[in-house]
């Protein structure tokens, strides 16, 4: 068997644009909407500051990368080898489960066809969608 290079955490339901949304996006909807207790929202907020400062956001690299027009259905993937990232999400889906938040944890070798990489992650734009 295949050893997936690829995980990504994503909710259960999909957004208006069509995907999944990841756990960041699930979380940060939480926080915008005034839904999380003090403790929830300080792990929420120093934990998005490590991130931050730990890896890239794609979009910082390519504007257009996660653009619906451009792009459309793009998300994001760790690579599996990103070991330390993919550690802290655990601490997300407990964030999101307390809520109600169903998420569900996916494993690929090939997620689809990628429009950005770097060390730690990918963007792809999903096989069979029109500019794929």
């Amino acid at each position: 068997m295949e050893q997936a290079l690829y995980v990504r955490f994503q909710g259960t339901v999909r957004h208006s644009r069509g995907h999944f949304p990841g756990v960041f996006i699930l979380a940060n909807e939480l926080a915008a909407q005034g839904k999380l207790t003090d403790e929830q929202y300080r792990f929420w907020r120093s934990n998005n500051d490590w991130y931050d400062a730990n890896y890239t956001n794609p979009s910082t690299i390519d504007p257009d990368v996660y653009d619906p027009e451009v792009n459309p259905g793009a998300v994001a993937w760790f690579k599996s080898s990103a070991e330390g990232l993919i550690k802290r999400v655990d601490g997300y889906l407990e964030l999101l489960a307390a809520h109600g938040v169903e998420c569900r944890r996916l494993a690929s070798s090939n997620p689809g066809r990628v429009i950005y990489e770097d060390e730690n992650q990918i963007v792809v734009a999903p096989a069979g969608r029109p500019g794929a």
